[in-house]
């Protein structure tokens, strides 16, 4: 597996690059760190002079660079793998995206950046994203997504809405990504139309019928998932996908939700959200997103 690991020096960057041990010995690991360099402007002074102050800047930022690769490279794990460092000038997103599919990156492992802007609108946070939101949309391999100190990796609650997520998350499975044997619990969710009025037994019958379909794909998921090597089981439950993904991630104490990304494309992605993008803005612990 070809593994990217993307560092700005964040405290969640570190927990990401501490996240590795529980994966896999990487054929290829790329550490990545992408400079932002923006220039600033200098109307009273000459440009000779503004020149070489730029110069400076860009020299003492690309020092910086440097020494936080070799810390992380001093920090990973003794199994992640052969590594090398890429220093790469560029809005941070752009970069990363490219440098996945430069390097045919199986993973791309980051930690959390602010997911929206305070003080913006709804319509507006969504609209400009964060750098998390934009890999999401457009990495062109799975993402994780770390928010915090990584303890474990045993407990992975994977969301499954139907076959096609099933197909993407077995096809990621197959690929042995994490270092020790970990137990999945799928779950699907059916939206909850509320209880059927008293008396119709239709509308209760259809209601079950439905639930037991769900309940009996995702226990065929979990057959197959069992028959490479996984420990898994299935649940299905009725509610709003995003809170049940929540809810069950916290009851159940997940160490990892895995989860398709799935749905609307381009702009309209941005402006009205999806599933995995709200569990983003609560994540209890992180996520990989795969599709």
């Amino acid at each position: 597996m070809n593994t990217l690991l993307a560092v700005d020096g964040s405290d969640n960057s570190y927990a990401a690059v501490h996240a590795l041990q529980y994966f896999a010995r990487a054929e290829q690991l790329t550490l990545l760190h992408a400079l932002d360099v923006r220039r600033p402007a200098y109307p009273m002074v000459p440009p000779e002079v503004a020149g070489v102050h730029n110069t400076t800047l860009d020299q003492s930022v690309r020092e910086d660079g440097e020494r936080l690769l070799d810390r992380v490279q001093s920090l990973l794990p003794m199994h992640a793998g052969p590594s090398t460092k890429q220093l790469r000038i560029g809005f941070p997103a752009e970069v990363i995206v490219w440098m996945a599919k430069e390097q045919k990156a199986d993973l791309i492992v980051m930690g959390a950046r602010v997911m929206g802007a305070q003080g913006l609108g709804p319509v507006k946070e969504w609209l400009l994203g964060s750098v998390s939101h934009r890999i999401l949309t457009q990495a062109p391999c799975a993402t994780l997504i770390v928010n915090g100190p990584v303890k474990a990796m045993k407990q992975i609650l994977l969301p499954l809405q139907g076959p096609s997520d099933a197909e993407a998350a077995i096809r990621f499975l197959q690929l042995k990504p994490f270092h020790d044997a970990v137990e999945v619990t799928l779950l699907t969710v059916l939206p909850s139309t509320g209880p059927p009025r008293p008396g119709d037994a239709a509308a209760a019958a259809a209601a079950t019928e439905k639930l037991e379909e769900q309940a009996a794909f995702i226990d065929g998921v979990a057959e197959r998932l069992r028959a490479i090597g996984y420990q898994a089981h299935g649940v299905a439950v009725t509610g709003t996908p995003a809170g049940m993904i929540l809810q069950e991630a916290t009851t159940l104490r997940s160490d990892l939700i895995l989860m398709g990304t799935r749905g609307r494309q381009g702009i309209t992605r941005f402006v009205l959200g999806s599933v995995a993008h709200a569990v983003l803005h609560k994540m209890p612990c992180p996520v990989l997103a795969f599709h």
